[in-house]
């Protein structure tokens, strides 16, 4: 008797039955499934009003388009820019996809193992063809015990907002880099004005010392000195426009580009507050992600421990089908099961690194704490000391640097002084007002750092809110 289509058709019915057995246990086995949660992180206070790139799992890995900002540029506009169109927040986002994704795949069951085997058939003698074959027909599934599947998706899912953490943590810095570049931008801004003014005031000299020198007035040395100052002047200029140009082209690339579109930024460089205590400001220092996020990287090494214990359970793979004997046209059911035995890889090492890596975690987390606290003290100190520096130099030391250059101007128009002596008081008064300009900036600069590391704006911490 040969071997047909009807023979198989008669073996897929007693498999079957078999099959729809093994699915049953499947389904009972996929109860077990953990959902995912949709954990979204609460962005922290500070520049949550902005929208930030988030990557949709509908979409592809391409950026948004994006149209550079031109004209007046505002602190505002710049952060849109940059959590928008910045390439490595998009980088973050797209981890965070991708670490759901993972939670996913971590969750699904093992796929069943089909298999046809066909044994003796072909040959010499008596066994031509299929007459005196035995055909087996498999279905096989692995099961997962010691709940494992819900474990390691478990595991994948704090791995998801550990990325989160990342994201968040992130989207902080390019806040904090904007601001800085932006305030570098508005005090070079500020540097050429007082560049400029320095060339317009070095040119009226000239013009006053030549009408003096004509006269007889004074020395012909006088403008000399006077030309020297302008040429000097002149240069000092063209390098504060350089420096201008640069921060430009730093400010541009927090939001990706390569080139400036803008023409200039505005903003209140002078808008100043008294800092807050240190004491004040360590209070809050539990909002900032990089010391909040250990609570969950506790959790996952708590979980990766969990994980490598529950491996040392054996999964049991069981096979079941039907074999037909050709010979004697009957069919038997057929049942295999295989179980690792567990002498020698009982998984010690994973799971003695685990503990490791969750008894290290404390220290880690301390030290985390320990260099928040440092760099919020630094940045205090920062803040404190330019905001000293901000306030003496507008109250008292160059008003009296304004009026001492008054006093000699009138003088020298007067006679009573050397033009040298003009000279010196005008580059003290423009030195001191270029200081002042600096420690403007040095003070918005720290300002960025301590809401970085407080992870809310200054200007909130008397007022109450969710995550206080």
């Amino acid at each position: 008797m040969r071997y047909t289509p009807q023979h198989f058709s008669r073996r897929l019915t007693h498999f079957g039955i078999i099959g729809v057995s093994l699915v049953s246990l499947l389904r009972l086995s996929s109860c077990a499934t953990m959902p995912i949660v949709d954990s979204t992180l609460e962005p922290r206070r500070l520049g949550r009003e902005f929208p930030t790139y988030t990557a949709s799992p509908e979409t592809e890995s391409t950026l948004i388009p994006f149209t550079e900002p031109t004209g007046q540029l505002t602190l505002r506009a710049a952060f849109a820019s940059a959590l928008l169109n910045g390439p490595t927040l998009a980088a973050f986002s797209w981890e965070v996809r991708a670490r759901e994704a993972g939670a996913i795949q971590a969750g699904l069951l093992p796929n069943p193992k089909f298999s046809l085997e066909v044994e003796e058939f072909g040959g010499g003698g008596g066994r031509t063809a299929f007459d005196s074959s035995d055909t087996t027909i498999r279905l096989g599934q692995l099961f997962e015990l010691g709940d494992k599947r819900a474990k390691r998706q478990r595991v994948a899912t704090l791995e998801r907002d550990l990325a989160a953490w990342d994201y968040e943590t992130h989207r902080l810095d390019v806040l904090t880099t904007v601001v800085k570049a932006f305030v570098a931008v508005l005090a070079t801004q500020r540097h050429v004005a007082l560049a400029e003014e320095q060339v317009g005031v070095a040119e009226e000299a000239i013009q006053t010392i030549a009408g003096q020198v004509k006269v007889g007035a004074v020395s012909p040395a006088e403008e000399s000195r006077a030309q020297v100052a302008l040429a000097k002047s002149q240069i000092d200029l063209a390098l504060r426009k350089q420096e201008q140009a640069a921060a430009q082209l730093r400010l541009a690339a927090t939001w990706g580009s390569p080139t400036v579109t803008f023409s200039a930024v505005t903003g209140d460089l002078e808008g100043i507050i008294p800092p807050p205590s240190v004491d004040d400001l360590l209070s809050h220092l539990s909002h900032n992600p990089d010391v909040a996020r250990w609570d969950v990287e506790k959790e996952h090494r708590s979980a990766v421990l969990e994980l490598e214990q529950a491996r040392q359970i054996p999964d049991v793979e069981v096979d079941t089908g039907v074999r037909y004997i050709n010979a004697d046209k009957t069919a038997a059911l057929v049942f295999e099961t295989n179980v690792p035995l567990m002498l020698f890889d009982k998984n010690q090492g994973h799971i003695q690194e685990a503990s490791a890596r969750l008894a290290k975690v404390n220290a880690e987390q301390r030290a985390a704490e320990v260099q928040s606290q440092a760099a919020l003290t630094v940045a205090h100190q920062a803040l404190f000391s330019s905001f000293e520096h901000i306030t003496t130099l507008r109250d008292t030391i160059i008003p009296q640097a304004h009026s001492t250059f008054e006093e000699v101007n009138q003088a020298y128009r007067r006679g009573g002084l050397r033009y040298l002596d003009v000279l010196d008081a005008r580059r003290t008064l423009f030195e001191l007002r270029g200081r002042y300009v600096e420690a403007l900036a040095n003070y918005h600069s720290a300002v960025a750092d301590v809401e970085r590391l407080i992870a809310k704006p200054l200007d909130t911490l008397g007022h109450m809110d969710e995550e206080d």
